[in-house]
């Protein structure tokens, strides 16, 4: 009696079609040539009626060779279906894959992708490893070559406050999405947006695949910008807050104290004492941006002085001002 093949297979001689095939793509798996390179006699049996010529004969009816005492019924056998032509050596697990399965083709195997390649197409030189390793290679190229869309840009609007201190936003975006049909539908998603502490104008924030995504290219990128909102005291220059104050002249002259209202929301007073000409600048180190490269410091607070003369002064307001002033 030859090799039972149905226990190579592990499968009982009542197994379906589908169980063979289950059974053959685990096995091929295992005896992949890079993973048992001294070969193995185990494979799939999806051909009825050579399976029927094994129920039976077996293994020397799928050899072409008459089994004990049945010399005319093995002719007759290989007569309608051929076994008789064919020649195998039965410890070359592709020959017996080539007896059992519905070709006459040996087969390679790739270990990834279980895919099978004849023989006749492997390039001289390569091994059963190369030959599926190009193959598979092929299909990743084919990927590969899908381009990637510049991303899609959209503004986010962001105050002074909300840079200094950092914020969180929901952001409600749509996409186009090409569906199994070709056809574009509109495709709606809130993604969560963090602006952290420091930031500036010109800030990207990309979230990956996020974009459209539309047939014969990868989905793009989508990418915040951040801009500023003008405001009402602040101007940032590099890592400095600039603001400017408009003071009448009698407090240029005789001094004052101003205050003024913070990013973070609180008041910092700042007494001026000297005589304060239009364009003077006071400067106030580490009360300026955050630094994001160097936590816990700030650039510098720079405050323009305005100086407001009055429209007009009274005869004696004018000899007052010559006593004082020693005119």
């Amino acid at each position: 009696m030859g090799m039972d093949y149905y226990n190579i297979l592990k499968v009982n001689r009542n197994a379906t079609l589908e169980d063979l095939k289950k059974s053959y793509r685990r096995l091929a798996r295992t005896w992949h040539p890079d993973k048992n390179p001294a070969g193995g006699a185990e494979a799939e049996a999806n051909d009825p009626e050579k399976r029927a010529i094994y129920d039976r004969y077996g293994e020397e009816g799928l050899k072409g060779m008459p089994p004990p005492g049945s010399q005319s019924r093995t002719s007759a056998a290989a007569g309608s279906s051929g076994p008789s032509n064919f020649r195998y050596n039965p410890s070359d697990p592709d020959d017996f894959f080539a007896e059992f399965m519905a070709s006459n083709k040996p087969y390679s195997f790739d270990q990834e992708r279980t895919r099978f390649q004849p023989r006749s197409q492997w390039t001289a030189g390569n091994t059963r490893g190369e030959a599926s390793s190009a193959s598979h290679k092929e299909s990743s190229t084919s990927t590969s070559q899908l381009e990637k869309p510049p991303a899609i840009e959209k503004t986010l609007l962001c105050t002074l406050e909300e840079l200094y201190n950092g914020t969180k936003r929901k952001m409600k975006i749509t996409r186009n999405v090409a569906n199994t049909d070709g056809k574009v539908e509109i495709e709606t998603e809130v993604l969560p947006v963090e602006v952290l502490p420091g930031w500036k104008k010109g800030t990207k924030i990309t979230f990956p695949n996020k974009g459209d995504r539309l047939s014969g290219q990868l989905p793009q990128d989508l990418t915040f910008v951040i801009d500023l909102k003008p405001h009402d005291v602040y101007l940032l220059e590099g890592n400095n807050l600039v603001a400017t104050q408009v003071i009448p002249l009698v407090d240029a002259l005789a001094g004052t104290t101003i205050h003024l209202k913070t990013l973070d929301g609180g008041n910092l007073p700042i007494r001026v004492e000297e005589v304060v000409r239009p364009g003077h600048e006071i400067v106030l180190a580490n009360e300026g941006w955050p630094i994001r490269k160097e936590p816990g410091k700030k650039g510098n607070l720079k405050i323009k002085f305005d100086v407001t003369f009055p429209t007009r002064l009274s005869s004696s307001q004018r000899a007052a001002i010559r006593q004082i002033m020693g005119g």
